[in-house]
């Protein structure tokens, strides 16, 4: 199957070929998709590389790319709330925390794209370990940022897109949703024990694992309910600062790093 890269800042993805349809997830300029199928009103059925999601992309979000460029890492990312990029002499902004391929020199080659970015890129640090501090100003950076079922970046996020896009800026795979995450990392057996960067996770009536956020300490976690918010937490879950209401009951902890 042919192979596509985001050529747009945020690209839904789609339950079904649609825009009307439910989105489960979204795609940041710079990730890279295998293309399952296509439709002949201009949708594809894909699969994002980074975490095996599948949904429907409009393609004229995409741009076909070759092996090389696909399985090239990741190993740079934008660095600001939002970044001015060139594509192709065109201005465009981005989000935090896109992507980027084949980056040498302030640029990069996608195909026939070639991109140009105003500053520096950081690394994505993979190969390092993990420094809390710097992964609690990555988190800040979502702050107040509004919540978004499916969301995926600081202009709207989902719970788990957050941990997700937070965690992979330092090289840490999570899968998609909260539920999947909860099936990762090690087991912290008790809030007391839990340390900065940790994740939290808490279900619903059912049993089901609906929820998860970074905690901050034994006593504090950021998360993406209305908003990107820190609230305290105890062992019972999260407590709303502002209206005082317990909103989510704690389930598990797990570590990553």
């Amino acid at each position: 199957m042919p192979y596509a890269i985001v050529t747009v800042p945020v690209a839904p993805m789609r339950a079904s070929a649609a825009h009307r349809s439910e989105m489960v997830s979204q795609l940041l300029w710079g990730s890279c998709v295998e293309i399952l199928s296509t439709t002949a009103d201009g949708w594809a059925e894909i699969r994002n590389q980074y975490d095996n999601y599948t949904g429907w992309a409009s393609l004229s979000h995409l741009e076909t790319i070759d092996t090389a460029l696909y399985e090239a890492p990741a190993s740079h990312f934008t660095p600001s709330w939002a970044n001015l990029v060139k594509m192709n002499g065109i201005p465009m902004h981005v989000p935090y925390g896109c992507p980027v391929k084949q980056y040498a020199g302030n640029t990069a080659r996608w195909g026939d794209i070639s991109v140009s970015f105003e500053e520096p890129l950081p690394g994505i640090l993979s190969h390092q370990p993990v420094d809390a501090t710097a992964l609690k100003a990555a988190a800040f950076q979502f702050l107040n940022t509004a919540y978004l079922w499916g969301g995926a970046s600081v202009f709207g996020v989902d719970c788990s897109g957050f941990t997700q896009h937070v965690f992979r800026l330092f090289g840490i795979p999570l899968l998609r949703d909260a539920y999947l995450q909860a099936t990762q990392g090690q087991l912290v057996d008790f809030l007391q024990q839990a340390r900065l960067g940790d994740l939290a996770f808490f279900d619903n009536e059912e049993g089901r694992i609906t929820h998860v956020g970074i905690l901050l300490s034994e006593q504090e976690i950021i998360h993406s309910a209305g908003k990107v918010r820190i609230d305290p937490i105890d062992n019972q879950g999260i407590t709303n600062k502002d209206t005082g209401l317990r909103t989510h009951r704690l389930r598990i902890i797990k570590r990553f790093f």
